[in-house]
């Protein structure tokens, strides 16, 4: 009895001694890293989202979860070097915020996870190997709708109803191009409408596809996806004008610089997305078995500012159906 009473004490004292340590061992904070070939205020609403993304699963950046932001600040040549600072800080996830970004961190770690915040095409860009099964270390959300083109065509006719030729500015490099040009041949097709093509491969592309669509008296002009166009839209939006040429983009950053409308992906919500991927793969899922999303919610921009210094009238009805009008 006594040998079975001292045994007792002696696991009680080994408790109340080892508990308290246990107890006091820290919580290891995730840590995720941010991949970003611009300056933190090319786009703060999208980091934001990323932010609201995190907060509505439980996250708080500083609290119970640390993000390494990483800015290329316009000079994607230092991508490579920034996405290996991220593979060194061993972060638990990486999240890029487009193509080239990561295609960096593709080369940079084939373990540690990747999750993308918009790519027009995963499967063309060799990052995962199909949509609904990764295969890889990189999952994420996808803006690949090619059938948009179309349907931005369709709404460039409602607010030209004089079109007839339209010059469609594309980079033919860019992955899910030939997707995008086969709907808008269709559309073009049954608008009765004439499409030029002008390839941009390089910045210095841009005035010159501007120039032959003025000499080929374009009633407007269609811009796919581009990297090459994105980076420079501020020259893009400018020769539009110059050339007073009515111009649908592919993306709502080149309407809120000035541009005349768009209709496609809701990139922000995009970003908002992402957080749910990090959230799973924090929580031990594999990027592999993450099935990449498409686009859910669209938007149509209008900037009114823009139809004026080109003396467009936008029709009521379109307006209308505008989910944003920058006036």
């Amino acid at each position: 009895m006594r040998k079975n009473i001292i045994h007792f004490l002696i696991c009680a004292m080994l408790l109340a001694f080892g508990f308290p340590a246990h107890a006091q061992q820290p919580t290891k904070i995730p840590r995720i890293g941010y991949l970003n070939a611009n300056f933190p205020t090319t786009n703060p609403v999208r980091i934001e989202a990323i932010r609201q993304g995190l907060r509505e699963l439980g996250y708080v950046e500083g609290k119970n979860i640390v993000i390494e932001w990483r800015y290329a600040e316009g000079k994607s040549i230092r991508l490579p070097a920034l996405a290996a600072e991220l593979v060194r800080l061993k972060v638990g996830v990486i999240v890029t915020s487009a193509s080239v970004e990561t295609r960096a961190a593709k080369e940079a770690t084939s373990t540690i996870p990747i999750v993308m915040t918009n790519d027009n095409d995963p499967v063309g860009s060799g990052f995962v190997a199909s949509l609904a099964r990764p295969g890889g270390n990189i999952t994420g959300l996808s803006t690949l709708a090619p059938e948009l083109s179309g349907k931005r065509l369709e709404l460039l006719k409602e607010i030209v109803p004089r079109l007839s030729n339209v010059a469609v500015l594309a980079t033919s490099t860019q992955p899910g191009y030939a997707q995008s040009l086969k709907e808008m041949e269709l559309a073009a097709a049954a608008l009765k409408v004439k499409p030029q093509y002008l390839d941009v491969l390089v910045p210095k592309d841009i005035e010159s596809a501007f120039r032959a669509a003025s000499e080929a008296r374009v009633d407007a002009a269609l811009l796919l996806s581009s990297g090459v166009m994105t980076s420079q839209r501020r020259q893009v939006i400018e020769l539009a004008v110059k050339s007073q040429l009515p111009a649908s983009y592919p993306r709502a950053e080149f309407v809120e610089a000035g541009g005349l409308m768009t209709y496609g992906p809701n990139i922000t919500d995009l970003s908002r997305r992402a957080a749910t991927y990090v959230d799973k793969i924090l929580k031990g899922a594999k990027p592999a078995d993450l099935p990449v999303e498409q686009p859910k919610k669209f938007e149509f921009l209008i900037n009114l500012k823009a139809a004026k210094q080109i003396g467009l009238t936008i029709p009521p009805n379109v307006l209308a159906r505008a989910d944003k009008v920058i006036k």
